[in-house]
């Protein structure tokens, strides 16, 4: 059995984000040579996201919209016990909790294999900062 591991790494400029990487990943799946497999595609910071769905702009500011109205930015500490530490991003760690930490896609003839308009997302909810995403395939 193949294993493969990559880092991908993004600094957004914007506080909330979403940046389409499917391209990037499935070039990782052609680097690593596996035609048949698993692809685990996982944010590496408690305020980031990985997500499959559609690419289209209209769903993404409604997910940011959406997300707000669930875990509006504020830094005070009284909205969130977190700010108390004397950090500002408890909002950031709500909406990675809703959008999730991982995708797993299987690899069929060396390619991603989605379902009708599925691709992955890094989803970026502390921006400004780099932060990473891991890539890791396994299999044959």
């Amino acid at each position: 059995m193949k294993s493969y591991r990559k880092e991908l790494w993004f600094n957004l400029p914007e506080r909330m984000a979403f940046e389409n990487i499917t391209p990037t990943v499935q070039e990782c799946v052609r680097e690593s040579g596996v035609a048949e497999g698993l692809c685990l595609v996982n944010a590496m910071h408690i305020t980031a996201s990985v997500f499959i769905n559609d690419d289209e702009p209209g769903l993404h500011r409604d997910y940011k919209k959406w997300l707000e109205e669930l875990a509006p930015f504020d830094p005070s500490p009284q909205r969130y016990h977190h700010n108390r530490t004397g950090e500002d991003n408890a909002d950031a760690h709500h909406k990675r909790q809703v959008m999730g930490r991982e995708v797993v896609v299987a690899i069929t003839e060396g390619e991603l294999d989605f379902g009708p308009w599925e691709q992955v997302f890094y989803g970026e909810f502390d921006g400004r900062r780099k932060k990473r995403v891991l890539v890791k395939i396994i299999g044959e």
